[in-house]
């Protein structure tokens, strides 16, 4: 399976997973291949409706949270192997 692929796999997977939650602004994040594991690691982004911060948030500038989960792919199954999240470390002000 060569990236792009694997991306279309987690990206349709983490779409039809998260479906009934009514999630948007699904975008790729992030790939990563581990040779030792054979298994791509593809972190997709998303934001959910309970995360969003409505009209006077978009006026003020404010940004909605976003998920990030990271899907675990076989390179020659295609199988997925997980799906976990993808925790961003903390920025200091």
């Amino acid at each position: 399976m060569d990236v792009k692929e694997a991306v279309q796999v987690a990206r349709t997977h983490i779409s039809d997973l998260f479906d009934s939650e009514g999630i948007t602004n699904i975008g790729l994040e992030e790939v990563e291949f581990d040779m030792s594991a054979e298994e791509w690691n593809i972190t997709i982004g998303f934001s959910r409706v309970w995360e969003r911060q409505g009209e006077l948030g978009a006026r003020l500038g404010l940004k909605a949270a976003r998920s990030y989960k990271v899907v675990r792919i076989d390179n020659d199954s295609g199988a997925i192997m997980s799906i976990r999240d993808r925790v961003l470390p903390a920025i200091a002000n």
